[in-house]
């Protein structure tokens, strides 16, 4: 991993957005068609790639999908 606000060569700046709940690192990846978000889980290493829809998706969505989304149980703790 690179040290945040430094550029590791694959397209855009790193940096890491944290809490005492969550560390993802966060980088603009411009390797695909467009540019995208690439968001990366700093506990497990799971990377997700958000596009402008995606993010724009996310932007407009009402507090209670929101809370949904944010609830761990629905999926992040399943075993199934």
């Amino acid at each position: 991993m690179t040290k945040p606000g430094t550029d590791d060569g694959r397209g855009g700046e790193f940096g890491v957005v944290y809490s005492e709940f969550a560390q993802v690192g966060v980088r603009l990846d411009e390797t695909a068609n467009g540019p995208r978000l690439r968001l990366q889980d700093l506990k497990t290493g799971r990377v997700r790639y958000l596009d402008a829809l995606e993010l724009e998706t996310i932007v407009w969505l009402a507090e209670g999908h929101m809370e949904v989304l944010l609830d761990p149980s629905a999926d992040r703790w399943r075993e199934d």
